[in-house]
């Protein structure tokens, strides 16, 4: 049984990745942080009853408090970041504040109490970033591979998840096209041939689950994803939603640091990548037995304009089965309302 930390636990991966683990129930207690005041009196008062269960008011950039927090944890799940690309190129110094020094705050927090692990959750913007959110994260999973083999870092293991998109979180493009169709005649498109890759918020929460279980020190793990086209999203969202089936689609142009496609693994990495059935994992360049990894047969840029494509068809079917996370104001009324009412 373990005592777990969540920053950042009133965002969509914080919240549902609470959720995942009051199922498991391989807990002692779970403590949860955020600068959200009112996501957290919600939060405090849905779980006020379960005495394993707490919340704090905590900002990463915050050193000495966040110290305090993690005296007694075993494990923590770092969540908490600016995720905006647009808001971090706008305002490049609170997301190094936030994404950069908090991430190391949390780092020296973690070596200063012995916490056993901690995971650090990462974007596939950080493969050959052209934005400052995905520099910053970068920088995040390299101070996170580096305090493994600091001198003063006696027994904790870091080790990086990284994201492609996760449908339904705040912020993403989904959910912006719903709130569009339903309040405007038209879905704004930056351009139509832009890629993502995409992935469902549960197997979000698997690969931080299945990446502290098997995390030895340094490792980045990359779920493997399919890509979708922007375009066959806006255009099965407007078949599912919309009652006028020939709403428009704006061209607005990429805004700054956007990328066309995105990235899984960069070129370098694959010399030191692994491949599983459901994800890759790559090692740090410091693994000593780097020789012995079986490599990738993969030596080409794994990219989302490259990748197997989803199709429309499994798209409105992937949509539907998660139309909660997006469709309603508040995911702790979609993502909670199962558990609570048991």
């Amino acid at each position: 049984m373990r005592n777990i930390l969540i920053t950042g636990v009133c965002g969509t991966i914080g919240k549902t990745l609470l959720l995942k683990l009051l199922r498991i129930k391989k807990y002692n207690k779970i403590i949860g942080i955020d600068v959200n005041e009112e996501q957290l009196f919600l939060l405090e008062s849905e779980f006020q009853n379960n005495k394993k269960i707490s919340f704090k008011y905590c900002d990463i950039k915050d050193f000495e408090t966040l110290n305090e927090v993690c005296y007694g944890i075993d494990l923590v799940f770092h969540t908490a970041a600016l995720k905006h690309v647009l808001f971090c190129e706008e305002s490049p110094n609170q997301a190094i504040n936030t994404n950069i020094k908090g991430t190391l705050n949390l780092i020296k927090s973690s070596i200063n109490n012995s916490v056993k692990k901690v995971i650090f959750t990462s974007s596939d913007k950080a493969v050959n970033p052209t934005s400052v959110m995905g520099t910053s994260k970068l920088m995040g999973e390299k101070l996170f591979t580096s305090y493994n083999f600091k001198i003063n870092n006696k027994s904790t293991i870091f080790a990086s998840v990284r994201f492609g998109n996760v449908i339904g979180s705040s912020g993403s493009f989904i959910p912006l096209f719903y709130n569009q169709i339903k309040s405007k005649n038209y879905i704004t498109i930056t351009d139509k041939n832009m890629t993502r890759f995409v992935m469902t918020v549960n197997e979000a929460i698997d690969l931080m689950i299945q990446s502290a279980n098997l995390a030895k020190g340094g490792e980045v793990f990359v779920f493997k994803m399919n890509a979708v086209k922007i375009s066959d999203v806006a255009d099965s969202m407007i078949d599912l939603y919309s009652r006028d089936k020939n709403i428009k689609k704006k061209i607005i142009g990429s805004r700054p640091g956007e990328k066309l496609y995105e990235e899984l693994i960069s070129d370098e990495e694959l010399r030191r990548t692994n491949e599983t059935s459901k994800f890759f994992i790559i090692y740090p360049p410091f693994f000593k037995n780097i020789s012995k990894i079986k490599k990738m047969k993969i030596t080409t840029q794994i990219n989302s304009s490259n990748s197997k494509f989803i199709s429309k068809a499994m798209i409105k079917k992937i949509l539907k089965k998660n139309s909660n996370l997006f469709s309603k104001n508040s995911i702790l009324n979609s993502a909670f309302s199962p558990f609570l009412k048991k």
